[in-house]
């Protein structure tokens, strides 16, 4: 039985999402923060050797990172939906999207929040990533210009991938969206889908979206 391993406050709300999305059958188990370090418990670490969200088991597969469980997911349960394939002409920019969410968006956003209050303008190091994220969030706001989905017509992994680092991720830097209105439109149409919303329910109970 595919079991979705969610911690609260996570990247692991994504998975829950593409669930949703797909309409399979999957079993859900909710791991609480730790409260003196709001880490993931030790029960949640013992899941992968990496320890951290996400993690999905089935059967005796153990499977971490995002990306990976996507394409699992979609492969073994979602006949190839939410995926375009080489014949669709948003093949590429889906594939873009979706591999640029956690390879260059997400860590670039991990690296800020790291360097956050060290030294600002005399650290180069701090430098070289405020400017990398600057061109990110702009890169976004262009593309959410230019079509209604990161995928293109339709939304696809590359969607599932993204919304957590507009969303969930801010929750832990307090990045505003003033100036942002493709992204704040976007945000919008996802905050009308039905499975977003069970997905975030069922994730984050009590817990209001960061869709604004």
């Amino acid at each position: 039985m595919l079991t979705v391993h969610h911690l609260g406050i996570s990247q692991s709300e994504r998975i829950v999402w593409l669930c949703e999305e797909l309409g399979i059958d999957y079993a859900y188990k909710r791991y609480d923060r730790r409260a003196d370090n709001r880490l993931a418990p030790d029960e949640y670490k013992a899941l992968h050797p990496m320890g951290i969200a996400p993690v999905i088991t089935d059967g005796d597969l153990v499977l971490g990172e995002s990306g990976a469980i996507c394409d699992y997911i979609c492969g073994k349960y979602g006949d190839g939906r939410l995926s375009p394939g080489p014949a669709d002409p948003d093949f590429a920019d889906h594939l873009f999207w979706f591999h640029w969410s956690n390879g260059t968006f997400m860590a670039t956003l991990m690296m800020q929040l790291v360097l956050a209050g060290g030294g600002g303008d005399a650290n180069p190091a701090a430098v070289f990533v405020n400017d990398r994220s600057r061109r990110g969030w702009e890169m976004v706001e262009k593309r959410l210009g230019e079509a209604p989905f990161f995928g293109g017509r339709n939304l696809t992994t590359a969607d599932i991938m993204m919304v957590y680092c507009l969303t969930t991720s801010r929750a832990f830097r307090g990045t505003p969206l003033d100036g942002f209105p493709n992204i704040r439109a976007y945000l919008a149409r996802i905050a009308e889908r039905p499975a977003y919303r069970r997905a975030m329910e069922k994730a984050e109970p009590g817990w209001t979206p960061m869709l604004g």
